[in-house]
């Protein structure tokens, strides 16, 4: 039984289809179901919530019976029995069959959701919070009409958002793209009708590098950064200080913070 929070969001119970791994640092998992019929989204940068099992436990545990209260009785379950959960960006989206895929960084110690992704073999079930509506607020990519250069960085938990980022470019777009991983095993191929210039930073300091480049000329350019929050304010503040990017046409977003679960992060908001 699926409840609705916070239209036009609501829960999906999913299954792992199939894993394939695209790096040392990163694996794809592919997840199928019955009601991601009812699942819509535009893509982009569409951000999602993931509940995940403990070891031992056979789907998480998310209190669905308690409708809106759901939240509420989600915190209020033990440490050890309270589904573990993550937020991800959609990497795409499939119909006939209905299947999503979702990138996961593989950590080195691996954190909860890391240690899941590694040993995820199909059948295992999952929860998902995510979009019935295709155009909705968890998307944060949204470049102005008139903007005539796109801006990108971001660090490998970014790199799926960009991948689909890129993918939704109309041909002929201008964009300059950075993307930076810990492993050169982790660069992928990447799909785009954009005319988009992408360099792959492989453990380089992205301030440094990014500082160093010229943009190509723009009246009207918009930037989008995501990443290690620390990471992402230091860049935000190049582009509006340093080369005088309108702050209303940067949108930022820390995945992460540098020593931080993401139950700390949550609980410093």
């Amino acid at each position: 039984m699926t409840t609705a929070v916070a239209a036009p969001f609501r829960f999906f119970s999913l299954q792992v289809i199939r894993t394939r791994q695209l790096g040392p640092s990163m694996v794809r998992v592919t997840f199928g179901g019955d009601e991601l019929a009812y699942f819509f989204s535009d893509g982009r940068d569409q951000s999602l919530s993931l509940f995940l099992p403990h070891p031992g436990q056979s789907e998480p545990q998310v209190p669905l019976e308690l409708g809106d209260g759901w939240w509420q009785g989600w915190r209020e379950l033990p440490d050890d029995v309270r589904a573990v959960m993550r937020s991800y960006t959609l990497r795409s989206l499939r119909r006939n069959p209905d299947e999503i895929d979702i990138d996961f960084v593989l950590h080195t110690p691996a954190g909860p959701a890391s240690e899941w992704a590694s040993r995820a073999a199909a059948g295992d079930r999952v929860l998902l919070l995510g979009p019935a509506i295709a155009d909705n607020r968890a998307i944060r990519f949204r470049p102005p009409e008139d903007a005539d250069l796109v801006v990108i960085w971001g660090d490998e938990t970014a790199v799926p958002a960009v991948s689909a980022i890129l993918e939704s470019l109309p041909a002929g777009t201008r964009a300059r793209v950075w993307l930076e991983v810990h492993d050169a095993g982790d660069i992928q191929d990447l799909v785009t009708e954009a005319d988009a210039e992408i360099t792959w930073l492989v453990r380089e300091d992205a301030l440094d590098v990014v500082r160093a480049s010229q943009l190509p000329p723009a009246e009207h350019p918009y930037v989008w950064i995501a990443g290690e929050s620390g990471r992402v304010k230091a860049l935000r503040r190049h582009f509006v200080g340093e080369r005088g990017i309108d702050r209303r046409r940067v949108t930022f977003v820390g995945y992460w913070r540098q020593g931080m679960t993401e139950e700390q992060l949550r609980a410093a908001e």
